[in-house]
């Protein structure tokens, strides 16, 4: 049973109620799905022409529902947003993620949607920070294989390993981090997937020393990259540094995560206060190297056990009620 914003106990809902919210939360989901497929236009030629980014009814606020109706109005809006589905070999092991991803891929492809998938399973993941974690190298390249191997066929996006190139000075054998994410960026050839390398964010690295990174990694070879992930950074900050990066990696095509910038960033990175929620995602179907506007980073999901929050990728009531507005 959760509090109220006033520090008072929730009664329990009556079964009634919880009916009455089930319902609602159903008839937001069809409204989202609506609107985002309004949202991203139509461009003949352009990327993924007639299709919408897939809800997932699984998603960490649409659980969270699941597991606290009390809180179903407040979590309707992100619930029925499309968000990045991490892929971790802590929740998904080799031998079980070919099939939870290809369940998901044909979902999507049944309702001409879209779904993101953010890879995060690499050796050294965050270099043994808040997110420390991952396989090691002699798993990795089979784990994404069965990844690959799952996404084959259907439309996808691929956001491939968050803050691997431009944290792999940082951690330490850069030259073999390169190499696995370009690597792993080889196994989706084929495959049908729109994949991403990590672009870092604008308060990182300089544009030159990233697009110097993205080369190494063969960024030609694949769609392009992704900034921002995870980060709170104002869009047209993340659009004017993509945009630069992108002129000096030879015009690679980029995703910006706008999940929780709606506030712009205070320069902290671990669970800040005062965020907000960031614009809806959409597709970009104008032609140039822009493709989309994503909530890759799932609101709701803490980035650490810092200010107050519990381990990285946990939901956290505190963060989705405040990124909603809806805490104090």
């Amino acid at each position: 049973m959760t509090t109220t914003r006033a520090g008072t106990r929730r009664t329990r809902p009556t079964p009634a109620v919880i009916l009455t919210l089930a319902l609602l939360l159903v008839a937001v989901l069809c409204l989202g799905a609506v609107f985002v497929a309004k949202s991203v236009g139509g461009n003949s030629g352009s990327s993924f022409s007639g299709q919408s980014l897939y809800t997932d009814p699984d998603s960490p606020a649409a659980r969270a529902i699941a597991a606290e109706p009390a809180e179903a109005t407040d979590f309707a809006r992100l619930a029925a947003t499309p968000t990045g589905i991490w892929l971790t070999p802590e929740k998904h092991p080799t031998a079980t993620i070919e099939n939870y991803v290809s369940g998901i891929t044909t979902r999507a492809a049944a309702a001409s949607a879209v779904p993101t998938f953010v890879v995060y399973g690499i050796p050294d993941r965050d270099c043994g920070a808040q997110s420390a974690g991952g396989l090691t190298a002699a798993e990795y390249p089979t784990w994404v294989a069965a990844i690959a191997a799952g996404v084959r066929g259907d439309d996808s996006i691929v956001i491939l390993e968050p803050d691997s190139l431009a944290l792999s000075a940082s951690c330490g054998q850069q030259d073999a981090r390169i190499a696995q994410v370009r690597a792993a960026a080889k196994q989706f050839d084929g495959t049908g997937a729109r994949v991403y390398l990590d672009g870092g964010h604008s308060d990182w690295l300089s544009a030159s020393d990233m697009a110097g990174l993205l080369r190494r990694a063969d960024v030609g070879s694949v769609r392009g990259f992704a900034t921002n992930v995870s980060n709170y950074n104002a869009s047209s900050r993340e659009r004017k540094y993509a945009n630069e990066v992108s002129r000096l990696a030879g015009g690679a095509h980029y995703v910006v995560d706008v999940s929780r910038n709606g506030a712009g960033s205070t320069g902290e990175w671990c669970n800040p206060s005062g965020r907000r929620l960031g614009t809806a995602p959409s597709l970009d179907r104008s032609g140039g190297a822009h493709d989309a506007d994503l909530w890759i980073k799932p609101p709701g999901e803490s980035d650490g056990t810092c200010n107050g929050g519990p381990t990285a990728g946990d939901w956290w009531d505190h963060s989705a009620l405040e990124l909603l507005g809806d805490d104090g």
